[in-house]
Order: C-alpha cells, then structure tokens, then sequence
C-alpha cells in the first residue's frame, strides 16, 4: 500500500475554530493511506520581499515542511468574502523569492466552513486563482462549502 503524504493549513489561527474541528475530523476521516499532518503558520512574520536574502528559521521551517508532503490541504474560512490575511501571508512566504515556489506542482486541495449562507464558497474562489499563479495542480471537484 502506498502511502502519501497530505499537509494541511488551516486558514483560522483561532484555537477554537471551527475549520480547525473540521481538519481534525477530515484527518480521523482519512484513510490509512494518507498520512495527514498540519502545517502551521502562526510563526511568520508579515511577508516582505526585504526578506527574500535571508529568510527568519520560520519561514524556512514553513517552507520545508510544505517540500515534506505530496500534496497540501487548506482547510479555510470566509473573511470579507476572500481568505483571512494570515493564510495569504504563508502563501507569499512559500512562493517566494521568485524560482523557490514551493506550491509549483504540489497538487492541493481545499475545503471550509462558515456560519454564512454560502459556506467558504468565495474564499475558495480566491484561493483557486492565488494558487493557480502559483502554479499548483488543483482538486477541483468536488466542491464542498460547508
């Protein structure tokens, strides 16, 4: 049996959160087969590119554990109709400096919830364009806005 290796983010840092519950059912869900393990940004500084020279332990921690997996889960909810800014943070850490994008070609996936009448459904929307930039294979169907 082949194992594979899945990341996932959760786009709340909020402890209590309830995309945090769903990660965590998502991961008592899995099958044997996937080895699911979270992949926390709480840590990054806010991106700057004054950065790119000399990446903080943080982001290249972040950016090592992304290279770890074979694909990558966000699990994320609706702020202001897009994603909350810490997950678009951690995406701008990981796609950067420019040749070191660490989303091109690592197939993801995404799900959320929110109390809302439409679920995460324009947060995800969102999220498909920033990682098709970032050249990220995507498991478009099917949907779920939870």
């Amino acid at each position: 049996m082949t194992t594979h290796k899945v990341g996932y983010l959760i786009g709340s840092l909020a402890r209590g959160s309830i995309n945090r519950k769903l990660a965590l059912a998502l991961v008592r869900l899995a099958p044997p087969e996937l080895e699911m393990s979270e992949i926390s940004f709480d840590k990054l500084p806010l991106y700057s590119y004054d950065y790119d020279a000399d990446f903080p332990q943080s982001a290249r921690d972040f950016k090592a554990a992304i290279a770890a997996v074979d694909a990558v889960l966000f699990v994320t909810p609706e702020y202001n109709r897009s994603i909350p800014g810490g997950l678009k943070n951690a995406i701008d850490w990981a796609s950067r400096p420019y040749g070191t994008n660490s989303f091109a070609r690592k197939p993801s996936a995404m799900i959320g919830t929110s109390p809302g009448a439409i679920g995460t459904a324009v947060a995800q929307q969102n999220l498909r364009s920033v990682l098709s930039f970032c050249n990220s294979p995507q498991m478009n169907a099917p949907e779920d806005f939870i």
